[in-house]
């Protein structure tokens, strides 16, 4: 019973991130923005809600348990960038091995690719500093979560401002299929766009919270920590938009469109989930929450130096898939 309420609540997730993302891509086609701006803003803005809202209503909305709520949300925020940067990336090649082989290149936009990885290493990083900061030098804690706050939105004002050359460049959004509510006879115009966004945000909060509980009344009879089950399960599970729409661009040769997916949302899982972690969790350097860290820091940094070198091939990736398993191991054995 219990496992069928999580599924219940995960496909609400998954159908919920699909009516959104939608809407987003009328919205940019509409707005004239290019796929850089609708890939690392606003597609991955909206694939990142689910595992975004998990973490914010453990904190806030969660459980009588405070101190579960706290796991559940330093479990949450620090899984998400780590996915992103291990997990889903080798997923995502894994689905182009077939098609460009091995050896096979990733033409993703160098610019926007090398900005989102530069504003995440930075902000991760002070996020991994912070584990080390006593929470008896709140001022400190409180620098640090505000400075992370900054550099999300000084990325969106460097993001938009790139967007009017690369739409020029013929990088501008094209959405790939009919918004829904258009399919049920309405048009598609900004109310109706409005109004799908709204929708699928609504049933993202509420398939969230479900699946909060699940995961409360799931740890005990696994025999494992909150901590441990929302570090590796509640992003695996809420992720899954991203990989699913970065594996389909991928497969299109929308490559921009498929890395900016995920390197925007670890920007925005990189930045404003771990401030607010800083000021109300724990967030202190236990082993599990430590290694996720370090090996996300390390996913993300083997990605730049790819774009350094100028050659992006499929079989880079598989590295990820690597470290991922390394966490795997540390959190586990």
């Amino acid at each position: 019973m219990l496992l069928a309420e999580m599924l219940f609540f995960l496909l609400l997730i998954l159908v919920a991130a699909e009516v959104f993302v939608n809407a987003l891509e009328h919205l940019g086609e509409k707005l004239k923005i290019s796929e850089g701006v609708t890939g690392s803003l606003f597609a991955a803005v909206g694939t990142a809600l689910p595992e975004t809202i998990v973490p914010l209503l453990a904190i806030f909305a969660g459980t009588q348990n405070q101190q579960l709520n706290k796991e559940i949300g330093v479990g949450a925020i620090l899984g998400a960038p780590l996915m992103l940067s291990t997990l889903s990336l080798f997923l995502m090649a894994a689905f182009a091995w077939k098609k460009r082989g091995a050896q096979g290149h990733f033409n993703p936009e160098h610019g926007g690719l090398t900005r989102d990885l530069n504003f995440f290493l930075f902000a991760f990083g002070l996020s991994g500093m912070a584990l080390f900061i006593p929470h008896e030098m709140p001022e400190v804690r409180t620098t640090f979560a505000f400075v992370m706050v900054l550099i999300y939105f000084v990325y969106i004002l460097v993001t938009l401002r790139a967007s009017a050359q690369l739409v020029k460049d013929g990088h501008g959004t094209e959405a790939e299929s009919p918004m829904f509510l258009a399919r049920l006879g309405l048009p598609t115009n900004w109310p109706t766009i409005l109004l799908q966004l709204g929708a699928g945000l609504l049933l993202l909060v509420l398939g969230a919270k479900g699946f909060i509980h699940g995961i409360e009344q799931a740890a005990p009879l696994l025999g494992i920590s909150a901590l441990i089950l929302s570090l590796l399960i509640v992003p695996i599970a809420t992720e899954l938009p991203e990989k699913v729409n970065s594996i389909l661009w991928i497969r299109r040769h929308k490559d921009t469109l498929a890395f900016g997916n995920i390197t925007g949302a670890m920007v925005f899982q990189g930045t404003l989930l771990p401030a607010i972690g800083i000021l109300l969790t724990p967030w202190n350097p236990q082993r599990e929450v430590l290694a996720g860290v370090v090996i996300t820091l390390l996913a993300a940094l083997w990605l730049r130096i790819l774009l350094t070198r100028g050659q992006l091939r499929v079989w880079h990736l598989a590295v990820n898939g690597g470290l991922y398993v390394t966490h795997l191991l540390i959190v586990l054995v």
